[in-house]
C-alpha cells in the first residue's frame, strides 16, 4: 500500500475534527497567504510616489478581467479536485489520475485562449469596466503583463487544488507561501529599484507563480505516488470533461457573476465618487477578502473530507464535517467584523497615507462588514453542496447572491444614497444570501432526515438522498 493510499484512506476513518484541522489549517494558511499575496501588491502600489492613488484605482478596475479569467480557472480546478476526491473515495484510481491529466490540458487551453482574447480587447474592456482617462494607463500596464502570464496562473492554481485532493495539503500550503514570499521580495525590487511602477508589481506576481508552478509539478510527478503526472493521461475525455465542467459550474457562475457585480460597483463608484472611490473599494476589497480567504481555506479543507466520505457512502461523517466547518467560519467572520468595525484605521493605514482616501475607505468598510458574522455560514453551505456533487444547489446559491440580490441593489441604492449606496448594497446582499442559505440547508435536512441513519441501516431513501443530483463520469 502506497503512502498516498494511506493518506486517502484516513479520510474515511480518522476522527473528523482531526481531519479538518489537518486539511483546513494548511488550506487556511495557503488562502491567507494568497490574499496577502494580492495585498502586498496593493500596499506597494499605493505608496508609489505621486501616482499611488491613481495606481490603486487602475488596479481596482482590472478586477473584472481577473474575475473573468478566474471563473474559467475555478471551473476546471474546483470541478477536477472535487471529482478526484469522489473517485478516490470510490477507489477508482485510474479515473482519478485521468482527471488530473485532463485538469492540466484544460488549464493550458483555457489559459492561452482567455489570455489572448484579453490582450486583443484590453483597452475597450478596461474602459467598460470603469477605467477613466486618469486610471486607464495604469490598468493597461498592469493587466497586459498579467494576461501574458495567464496560462501560468491557471496551471498553478489548478494543480494546487489537485495537491489537496491527492493527500498533499501541506505541499499546497508551502507552494502558496512561497509565492507570497517571492512576490514580497520582488515587488519593491521591480516597483522602486527598477522604477517599473505598477508594471513591476505584475512582473513580480507572474515570476512568483512560475517558481511555485515548477515546485508543484515536481511534487505531482513523483512516481511513488498512486496519483501522479505522467504521459498518457493528458488526452481529453468527453465524459471527464463534462463532469468537471458540471461540478465546476457553481464556482464558474460565482466568478462570472462577480465580474458583472464588480462592473456595476465600479460604475456606481465612478458616477458618485470618482477615482478616489474606486481606489477606496480596492483597499476595502483587499482587507475584507483576507477573512473571506480564510473561510475559503476552511471550505477547501472540508472539500476532500466531504467528497471522499460522500463517495464512500458515510453520511454521518459528511454531516459532521459540515457542522464543524460552519462553526470555524463563523468565528473567523466575527473577527472580521470586530477589526473592520471598531479598528478600521489600522489596516487602512497600510495601504495609503492620503487622508481623503483613508476616510472614504474607513466609511465604506464599516458598512460592508455589518453582515460579516453570518457570511461564513453562507459560504460554507454553498461549498458543502458543491463538495458532494450537488451542483444545482450550489449554483443557485452562487448566482442568487450576485444576480438576484446584489445587482438590483446596486442599480437602486446608489441612486438614493450615492457612494454609501454601493457599500449598503454589498452588505444587504450578504444578509439576504445568508438567509437563503439557511433556508436551503433547512430544506435539505427536513426532507433528507435519514442522512443521520447509521450505515448498517442505509435504505433506499438514504441512497436517494446522497445520490440525488450526483455527478459521475
Amino acid at each position: 500500500m502506497t503512502q498516498q493510499d494511506n493518506r486517502t484512506k484516513e479520510l474515511g476513518t480518522r476522527p473528523i475534527g482531526e481531519l479538518l484541522m489537518k486539511y483546513a489549517v494548511p488550506a487556511v494558511v495557503a488562502m491567507t497567504a494568497s490574499s496577502l499575496y494580492n495585498m502586498v501588491d496593493r500596499i506597494f502600489i499605493g505608496h508609489i510616489p505621486d501616482v499611488g492613488t491613481l495606481s490603486l484605482g487602475g488596479l481596482a478596475v482590472t478586477f473584472p478581467i481577473m474575475n473573468l479569467s478566474a471563473a474559467f480557472g475555478a471551473m476546471v480546478g474546483v470541478g477536477s479536485s472535487t471529482m478526484m476526491s469522489i473517485k478516490l473515495g470510490q477507489k477508482d484510481y485510474q479515473t482519478a489520475e485521468r482527471v488530473l491529466g485532463n485538469l492540466v490540458s484544460l488549464n493550458v487551453i483555457i489559459g492561452i485562449v482567455v489570455g489572448a482574447l484579453g490582450l486583443v480587447f484590453i483597452d475597450p474592456l478596461l474602459l467598460f469596466f470603469g477605467a477613466s482617462e486618469n486610471t486607464l494607463e495604469y490598468a493597461h500596464d498592469y493587466m497586459t503583463i498579467i494576461l501574458y502570464g495567464n496560462v501560468v496562473t491557471h496551471l498553478y492554481l489548478g494543480l494546487n487544488s489537485a495537491l489537496r485532493s491527492t493527500g498533499h495539503p501541506h505541499v499546497a500550503m508551502s507552494a502558496t507561501i512561497a509565492t507570497v514570499v517571492i512576490n514580497a521580495i520582488l515587488d519593491p525590487l521591480f516597483i522602486f529599484t527598477f522604477g517599473m511602477g505598477i508594471r513591476g508589481a505584475a512582473f513580480a506576481t507572474i515570476l512568483a507563480q512560475v517558481f511555485a508552478l515548477a515546485y508543484v509539478i515536481f511534487v505531482l510527478s513523483n512516481k511513488k505516488d498512486l496519483i501522479h503526472l505522467h504521459s498518457g493521461i493528458y488526452g481529453l475525455q468527453k465524459r471527464i470533461v463534462k463532469s468537471i465542467f458540471t461540478i465546476g459550474m457553481s464556482p464558474f457562475a460565482m466568478q462570472l457573476c462577480a465580474c458583472l457585480v464588480v462592473i456595476l460597483i465600479n460604475k456606481g463608484l465612478t458616477k458618485h465618487g470618482g477615482d478616489l472611490a474606486i481606489a477606496a473599494y480596492g483597499i476595502v476589497n483587499g482587507i475584507t477578502f483576507l477573512f473571506i480567504m480564510v473561510v475559503l481555506g476552511i471550505c477547501q479543507g472540508m472539500q476532500p473530507i466531504a467528497g471522499f466520505n460522500f463517495g464512500a457512502q458515510l453520511p454521518a461523517r459528511v454531516d459532521e464535517v459540515l457542522k464543524k466547518a460552519i462553526v470555524l467560519a463563523t468565528i473567523v467572520m466575527c473577527c472580521s467584523f470586530i477589526l473592520c468595525e471598531f479598528f478600521p484605521h489600522y489596516p487602512v493605514a497600510l495601504f495609503t497615507d492620503d487622508p481623503a482616501l483613508a476616510d472614504l475607505t474607513v466609511s465604506g468598510m464599516k458598512i460592508i462588514v455589518i453582515m460579516s458574522p453570518i457570511v461564513g455560514f453562507q459560504i460554507v453551505t454553498g461549498n458543502f453542496f458543491q463538495s458532494i456533487g450537488m451542483a444545482k444547489r450550489s449554483i443557485f446559491m452562487s448566482v442568487s447572491r450576485q444576480l438576484v440580490f446584489l445587482v438590483p441593489f446596486l442599480l437602486i441604492f446608489p441612486e438614493i444614497w450615492g457612494t454609501d449606496g454601493v457599500w449598503i448594497s454589498i452588505a444587504a446582499a450578504d444578509g439576504v444570501a445568508s438567509i437563503t442559505a439557511a433556508l436551503l440547508l433547512w430544506h435539505f435536512y427536513r426532507n433528507k432526515a435519514t442522512i443521520h441513519a447509521p450505515r448498517t441501516r442505509m435504505n433506499s431513501t438514504l441512497k436517494r438522498v446522497f445520490f440525488h443530483n450526483r455527478v459521475t463520469p
